[in-house]
């Protein structure tokens, strides 16, 4: 072998042990780079929590259901007619009586006229052939004849006053009206509507129950409705009927409530949700409904909790626990099992955790926990 060559095979084998080297520091540097991270963890997550409180609640029955008017209809006349007077106005308050339309009694008033004239005759006639029957002047058939005249023409009188008192529509009983759907001067067949009439104060409640539910009810039992119109505001009343028999179909029961309505924010029509105050109470653990941590395989809450291991042994961690809930109430709701009184559960930040992790307490901003909340315009 020539030197030259000799030179050669050094540098080449100078060049791997170099390369080799270099490698081999990298790998040094590299794994020991992950063992400090290995040995890092991530800062805690920021969470808000609370202390899990004891209440006592009032067991409730929940229904939905609609109002109704305690009096209501659509006001018609019976017979045909001109329309000559409209005496209301749309949306007015009315009392039993008022009149409401009047429609063209101008030939009725000269009938009335007519019959009256008859009917002074005959009564005439009448008292003619009672004298005449005391002096034995005349028969008695004359006498009853002239009496059935009478009669007769008064009767004629009553019923031209009954036409004219069918043609002034007045209010059946006292309410508010909705929106007039005539016009002066419009001829209108027997049975035309005219206007609503609702009476709303109080109004009525309709809803129906199970008939598992049914059974522990009773006429006074206290309910609580809600109605989308108004969130937040919580209208009370009592049961005051409860139907006789069961639905065929539904095996359910219609009850019916009455509720004051003075200022007739409730009408009749709108879709209610009811509660029935049940006597019995029960002491329930309530969270926030943003603490429950919903998932197919089972609703879970986290549970704060010190850490014994770790570099981070005494700090804070989240433990995953399974719960069952219960009925649920404004930003409430009950947990049957899995949550004791007293326990401190997160209320926030969870989408965060995992089971175990570490965690920083932070209740600068809590979420709503409110059985009644209210909103903030009212």
């Amino acid at each position: 072998m020539t030197l030259t060559a000799k030179r050669s095979l050094w540098m080449a084998f100078g060049v791997i042990l170099v390369i080799g080297a270099i490698a081999a520091w990298k790998i040094i540097t590299v794994r020991a780079m992950i063992a400090k991270m290995s040995l890092q963890k991530p800062a805690p997550t920021a969470v808000s929590s609370m202390k899990a409180p004891g209440q006592v609640w009032q067991r409730r029955l929940h229904a939905v259901g609609s109002f109704a008017a305690v009096q209501g209809v659509v006001v018609s006349n019976e017979l045909d007619g001109l329309v000559t007077q409209i005496a209301f106005e749309s949306g007015a308050v009315v009392k039993q009586g008022d009149l409401l339309v009047q429609q063209d009694i101008s030939i009725e008033q000269a009938q009335l006229a007519s019959a009256q004239a008859t009917a002074d005759l005959a009564k005439a006639n009448f008292k003619r052939a009672q004298e005449l029957r005391a002096k034995d002047t005349n028969a008695q058939v004359d006498l009853d004849t002239a009496e059935a005249q009478a009669r007769q023409s008064a009767a004629a009188i009553e019923v031209i006053r009954a036409t004219l008192a069918k043609k002034s529509i007045r209010a059946p009983f006292a309410g508010r009206l909705g929106l007039r759907q005539i016009n002066v001067g419009q001829f209108i067949k027997g049975g035309t509507a005219i206007v609503p009439l609702q009476a709303l104060d109080p109004i009525y409640a309709n809803f129906s129950l199970p008939q598992q539910d049914a059974t522990g009810l009773t006429v006074g039992q206290s309910i609580q409705v809600t109605v989308d119109a108004y969130p937040g505001q919580l209208f009370e009343g009592a049961i005051t009927a409860l139907n006789a028999k069961m639905d065929d179909a539904t095996r359910s029961l219609q009850v019916q409530a009455t509720l004051r309505n003075a200022d007739e924010k409730l009408r009749s029509g709108m879709f209610a949700t009811v509660d029935v105050l049940l006597p019995q109470k029960d002491e329930v653990v309530t969270l926030p409904q943003t603490a429950i941590v919903y998932n197919p395989y089972g609703n879970a809450v986290y549970v704060v909790e010190k850490s014994t291991d770790g570099p981070n042994g005494g700090g804070l961690v989240a433990r995953q626990r399974f719960v069952q809930m219960g009925d649920t109430r404004g930003d409430q709701v009950a947990i049957l099992k899995g949550v004791k009184a007293g326990e401190e559960i997160i209320t926030s930040g969870q989408l965060k955790l995992r089971n175990g992790s570490d965690i920083a307490i932070n209740n600068a901003v809590s979420p709503a926990s409110n059985p009644a909340p209210k909103p903030e315009n009212n």
